[in-house]
């Protein structure tokens, strides 16, 4: 498909008045121009773990570890990769990066933090592993974006231990992403004003996807609840689940209300997670730029 154009429609997808994300940092608020009804007319970034590729389940264009140009093709601008989760390493990081940087992709890192592993220890190990990649891979970017992805269990002193963690040992602020359940909505709701405003710091990837198509839950309802950023910048709209009865990946997409997106990703065989981005592709590369740490 032809992602080539972005189309910025009026109505603020995220509940709220809007600015471009500006270089180096996160405006509190959002106003002015949004992403369209449809999400896949946003600037698209693709988030990828050892688990990928998925299996086929159509027929349709393919892509591997070591060739992202499919994905590419499709209109994906950015990859981020996930680099470990609590105590293990991702086995397929390097790899996925040094193929996004060969398709000219903008390149992020994340970091599955677990509950019950010191958030501090992890953030060391993920900075550690991205400077071997970094040293063995020979990456020619100097610039890669940071995040943390925070399990269900996690408090809000785990996040504000990996924040300060992250920022200490490279300068930069990490992105954060929540997974989207209801005991982490009520934990970081109850978060001290000081937690919140470090928390609040940092740029917020939203996830909410989901099949049903019954729209009750929006980008806007889910801010509110957790009572802490009133914008985000980056929206998992598509997720994947493994479905054990059927013996197979599940696709699981935003598909309600104005905002409207594809089971599949472009003209792809196989499921993969995705994402927009709060903005146009200009903002999408002057976020990156600012945000990222310069290793």
């Amino acid at each position: 498909m032809a992602m080539a154009a972005v189309a910025l429609l009026s109505g603020c997808l995220s509940g709220c008045n809007s600015k471009p994300v500006p270089a180096g940092g996160v405006a509190s608020s959002v106003g002015g121009a949004s992403l369209s009804g449809r999400l896949l007319s946003a600037p698209q970034v693709v988030n990828v773990s050892q688990y990928d590729p998925k299996e086929r389940q159509r027929r349709g264009s393919s892509y591997s570890v070591t060739d992202l140009s499919a994905l590419r093709r499709n209109g994906a601008l950015g990859l981020i990769a996930r680099c470990g989760k609590g105590r293990a390493l991702d086995e397929k990081c390097a790899s996925f990066l040094a193929a996004a940087e060969r398709q000219g992709m903008l390149l992020g890192a994340y970091y599955f933090v677990l509950d019950g592993v010191d958030p501090a220890w992890q953030a060391d190990r993920f900075i550690n592993r991205l400077r071997a990649i970094k040293s063995s891979r020979r990456l020619r970017t100097d610039k890669i974006l940071l995040v943390g992805d925070f399990d269900q269990a996690s408090s809000a002193s785990d996040i504000v231990r990996f924040i300060d963690r992250i920022e200490k040992r490279t300068g930069s602020l990490p992105m954060i992403y929540l997974e989207n359940s209801a005991r982490l909505r009520a934990t970081l709701s109850r978060a001290s004003a000081a937690q919140k405003r470090r928390i609040r710091q940092c740029p917020y990837w939203l996830a909410l996807y989901s099949d049903s198509g019954s729209g009750m839950e929006t980008p806007a309802r889910l801010m509110a609840q957790y009572g802490i950023w009133n914008r985000w910048v980056l929206w998992q709209y598509g997720g994947v689940h493994w479905d054990k009865r059927r013996g197979r990946s599940q696709v699981k997409h935003y598909n309600a209300g104005r905002w409207r997106s594809p089971p599949y990703f472009g003209d792809l065989d196989r499921p993969l997670e995705r994402n927009a981005f709060n903005g146009s592709t200009a903002g999408l590369h002057r976020f990156w730029v600012g945000q990222s740490w310069r290793w």
